[in-house]
């Protein structure tokens, strides 16, 4: 999966924080960190749409943009792509972990806890 790139990244982290919004707000928000043009980020938003990373909908004069997948989806699937291009996964595995937070290792083991919990049928998830 391809990573990103800035501008993407920026304006899908606004979108992923507000769950929708438009080019105008975007770039309004963007202008207060650094300088944007408008038709720059509509280009972008337009390649966003086309990648099937956002959707959008006429609303009066203007497109509102909202994300098709979420923030961890995307994060989940960088970092599956980086886990798939090694040629050792449990090294590179135990690599990431030994490096990890105690925060971050708890979190880990909850959620590997949750997925071998059965589901509503019985069954593993």
């Amino acid at each position: 999966m391809r990573r990103l790139g800035e501008l993407e990244g920026e304006i899908m982290d606004r979108l992923w924080d507000w769950e929708r919004g438009t080019v105008r707000a975007v770039v309004d928000d963007i202008n207060r960190t650094r300088t944007v043009a408008y038709t720059t980020v509509m280009t972008v938003a337009d390649i966003l749409h086309r990648k099937g990373w956002v959707r959008r909908e006429k609303v009066n004069r203007a497109w509102v943009y909202e994300p098709v997948r979420s923030r961890e989806w995307y994060t989940a699937a960088l970092m599956q792509d980086a886990l798939g291009s090694s040629s050792d996964r449990p090294a590179a595995l135990l690599r990431f972990v030994e490096d990890m937070s105690s925060e971050d290792v708890a979190a880990l083991d909850a959620a590997l806890r949750s997925r071998d919990r059965p589901g509503p049928s019985g069954a593993a998830r």
